[in-house]
């Protein structure tokens, strides 16, 4: 996993940014006579199999209640990652070396063991804010910020949205619309797509900092059938510019026969990559549809909650995800919560498990295993309960798992009964206190 991949683990606990586009939906509330607060806060470990990443996170958002409904968020994540993340780069029989991000170091990998770059250390800071307020009888809206920075990273973004109740409010129409800026600076600059992988200290291949765009719309409607059973259907469109290559993956450059990678010597007296890699390339535009619908039904004290969503892209990725969940109360204070969730996606259209020395040379090519065909559970248990002073707390355990595959039309020679593809488990635990 790469620190792109761990972005968006982290900013999976961002929510106050994603309710300004129907992602998340912020919970009724009575007008106050006096201005209120309210906190949610939580702590999220996330761990990877086999010593690659480990994420320690703390979120906290923040809600102040004014009358009318009127409601000012603000989030702050801070998150600390550790580990080692699979840099694209094949197994092979004998030990490999490569020059690190920076250009300044070495690592080796061991014989038969998937290339992981074990520098991977970063601190992400996060902040959002937002505003909603009511517009007039029937129309609500909504406005927010929010930034984020990591040692290599910053984003920027704003977005704002608005809804509309019809059908004696038992309707709602909504239209979000996000737009951020990332500005990517790795250390010693981001690679040339396909160059080579250089000696230590050779930067000949680095074009500096990269910038991306992305912009977001979502369409949604909220549909409540009865007392006990609730819909929600949105439409979403992500446009992305820019720099959208992964500054930190490659791809082994093997031979056409054998398909072991091709040696590489130091020049004399220097420090380099024991064969040789070619960073990757990725289009600099990517456009994204997804659909996503979802039901709740209320059932004596207990709620089922499914969901699906479909997503497809110009990159030729296509993706399922179902998602349970189900409160099961006990008493008037505790409820206990199972989950599932199902994912599948099938390859881009530039995926590699490597490239071919001699063969024509390709425009866009990458090995990053989240670009590959593959599967994934998760199973997850939340236990919650209310405090005497009416506080709510609560615990969650899930495990992850994925598991997928090279495509078999791309597998050469010695390659064969290789590990091509990095499976992986992860173990996910939270604990969340609201007052």
């Amino acid at each position: 996993m790469s620190k792109q991949n761990s972005r968006s683990i982290a900013a999976s606990l961002a929510t106050a940014a994603c309710s300004l586009l129907g992602t998340s939906t912020i919970s009724p509330v009575q007008a106050q006579e006096e201005p209120d607060w309210d906190f949610n806060t939580a702590l999220l470990y996330y761990g990877e199999s086999d010593n690659r990443v480990q994420d320690f996170s703390l979120n906290v958002l923040a809600r102040r209640i004014y009358v009318d409904d009127r409601i000012l968020s603000l989030g702050l994540t801070v998150d600390a990652l550790t580990g080692a993340t699979p840099s694209g780069a094949l197994p092979f029989d004998g030990p490999q070396t490569f020059t690190r991000p920076s250009g300044k170091a070495t690592y080796t990998t061991a014989p038969n063991e998937i290339p992981l770059d074990d520098s991977f250390l970063d601190t992400r800071v996060a902040l959002t804010a937002g505003w909603q307020q009511p517009l007039a009888r029937l129309y609500s809206i909504n406005a927010g910020v929010s930034a984020s920075k990591e040692y290599d990273y910053v984003h920027l973004g704003a977005n704002a949205g608005l809804a509309r109740d019809f059908n004696k409010r038992n309707t709602t129409l909504s239209l979000g619309v996000a737009y951020s800026q990332d500005s990517l600076n790795p250390e010693g600059g981001a690679p040339v797509p396909l160059s080579a992988m250089l000696d230590v200290g050779d930067l000949s291949n680095r074009m500096g900092d990269q910038d991306k765009d992305v912009v977001d719309l979502v369409l949604g409607l909220t549909q409540v059938v009865s007392r006990d059973l609730l819909f929600q259907f949105n439409y979403s469109l992500s446009q992305s510019s820019g720099y959208l290559t992964d500054p930190f993956k490659f791809l082994s450059l093997v031979d056409p026969v054998t398909g072991d990678p091709v040696s590489h010597t130091p020049a004399p007296g220097e420090r380099g990559p024991s064969h040789e890699n070619r960073f990757e390339s990725r289009p600099d535009e990517r456009t994204k549809h997804s659909v996503y619908g979802q039901a709740k039904y209320y059932m004596s004290g207990k709620v089922l909650d499914l969901s699906y969503r479909y997503m497809t892209d110009d990159w030729e990725i296509d993706s399922h995800t179902l998602e349970a969940r189900y409160r099961w109360p006990f008493g008037d204070r505790s409820y206990l919560e199972p989950h599932v969730r199902w994912y599948t996606q099938t390859a881009a259209d530039f995926y590699r498990i490597s490239l071919v020395d001699g063969a024509p040379p390709l425009e866009f090519a990458s090995a990053d295993y989240r670009l590959g065909e593959f599967d994934a559970i998760t199973l997850g248990m939340k236990y919650g309960w209310t405090t005497r002073s009416d506080n709510e707390m609560s615990v969650r355990l899930e495990y992850y798992m994925q598991d997928g595959s090279a495509p078999s039309d791309q597998i050469i020679g010695n390659q064969v009964g290789r590990e091509l593809y990095p499976d992986l488990d992860a173990i996910i635990a939270q604990f969340s206190y609201r007052f």
